[in-house]
C-alpha cells in the first residue's frame, strides 16, 4: 500500500492517479466516493450521469492545499471507477422516460397506451434495482469502516445509501442544501423520482430523526403542506426567510448556529448543486437568482465539524 505521506502535493498531477492526482486506492483511502451515473427521472436538462468522470478529470487541475487543514488530504480519498452497467441502464431508461414524459405532458392517459405503461414500469423497476445496488455497495464499504460519499447522477440516487447508514449507524438526521424540497410523493408517475428522494427516505427509514432543509426556493403546495404536518420532523429554512433575517440585521453565523442546533448528533449531508447561487438557466444561459455562496456553506460545514 502506497504511503500517502511521501506524496509531493506540489508536483504536477499524474493523470493515472485518482482525485487531484493523488495516488490513492480503495485500500489506503479513508473516504470512498461512490459514483452513481444515473439520471433516469430528471425532468429538466440532462448530463449529470457523466458528472463523476468530468469531476475526476477537472480535479487534476486543482491544488489540494488548505491552510486550515494542510495535511487532511493524507487521510486519502478515492473516487471509484464508474460502473458501466449502471450508466448503460441509465442511458436506456432515460430515453424511455423522455418518451413517457413527452406523452403525459400532452395530457394523455398512460392507461390508454400499453407502450407508455411498459416504459413507466421499466423505469420504476430500474430505479428499484438502482436503489438495491447502491445499498449493497455502501454496506460493503461501511462494513470496512470507510467514510462514504455518493456522487450522482440525479438526486434520486442516495436512497440505498441512506438505508445502509440507518442499518450501520442507527438514528441520524439529514441536512439538505437544495433549491427544492424533494418531498413529492410521486412525480410524473415515477416511484423514485429525484423530486421525491426525501419523501421516500422519510417514509421507509424510521431512523431518520429529522430533516433540516436550507435554501429552498421552489416548492409545491403539497410539499409545503407536508412540512407543516410533519410535527417538526421536517424543518425548512426557506431562502426568502434566510434573506429576510439578514435584512433585519441577523448575520449568517447566528443563522448557522440555529441550523446546527436543530440537527441530531449524527448527520448525513445532502447537497444538490442548485443550492448554490448564480445557477444558469439551461435555455437562456442567464443567471437564476438565489442560492448560497460557497463561503456561506463553508462556514456552515465548519460549524458542524
Amino acid at each position: 500500500m502506497k504511503d500517502l505521506s511521501q506524496h509531493n502535493p506540489n508536483c504536477v498531477s499524474n493523470p493515472n492517479h485518482n482525485l487531484f492526482g493523488i495516488p490513492t486506492s480503495e485500500e489506503n483511502a479513508k473516504l470512498i466516493i461512490l459514483p452513481v451515473p444515473w439520471e433516469v427521472t430528471v425532468s429538466y436538462g440532462a448530463g449529470t450521469a457523466r458528472a463523476p468522470e468530468s469531476i475526476l478529470k477537472a480535479s487534476h487541475h486543482m491544488d489540494i492545499y488548505d491552510d486550515e487543514l494542510p495535511d487532511e488530504w493524507k487521510a486519502g480519498f478515492y473516487l471509484q471507477p464508474c460502473e458501466k452497467k449502471i450508466l448503460m441502464k441509465s442511458d436506456y431508461l432515460r430515453r424511455e422516460a423522455e418518451l413517457y414524459i413527452d406523452y403525459i405532458s400532452k395530457g394523455d392517459d398512460v392507461k390508454d397506451n400499453r407502450f407508455m405503461t411498459k416504459s413507466l414500469n421499466e423505469v420504476n423497476e430500474g430505479s428499484a434495482f438502482l436503489n438495491q445496488w447502491v445499498y449493497e455497495q455502501c454496506m460493503r464499504l461501511l462494513s470496512q469502516h470507510k467514510l462514504v460519499g455518493l456522487l450522482g447522477g440525479d438526486h434520486s440516487t442516495p436512497l440505498g445509501y441512506m438505508k445502509a447508514l440507518a442499518e450501520t449507524k442507527g438514528s441520524y438526521g439529514i441536512l439538505q442544501i437544495d433549491a427544492h424540497c424533494d418531498l413529492r410523493k410521486t412525480y410524473e408517475g415515477f416511484n423514485y423520482s429525484h423530486a421525491g428522494i426525501m419523501y421516500n427516505a422519510l417514509q421507509v427509514i424510521p431512523q431518520i430523526e429529522k430533516l433540516v432543509q436550507i435554501g429552498v426556493r421552489d416548492y409545491s403546495q403539497e410539499e409545503y403542506r407536508y412540512i407543516q404536518e410533519s410535527n417538526g420532523r421536517v424543518q425548512t429554512y426557506f431562502e426568502k426567510e434566510i434573506r429576510h433575517r439578514q435584512l433585519r440585521g441577523e448575520n449568517w453565523h447566528q443563522t448557522t448556529q440555529e441550523i446546527i442546533a436543530a440537527i441530531p448528533q449524527q448527520v448525513y449531508i445532502s447537497f444538490d448543486i442548485d443550492g448554490l447561487d448564480r445557477s444558469l438557466c439551461p435555455d437562456t444561459g442567464t443567471p437564476v437568482p438565489g442560492g448560497f455562496q460557497l463561503e456561506e456553506l463553508y462556514l456552515l460545514f465548519s460549524g458542524i465539524l
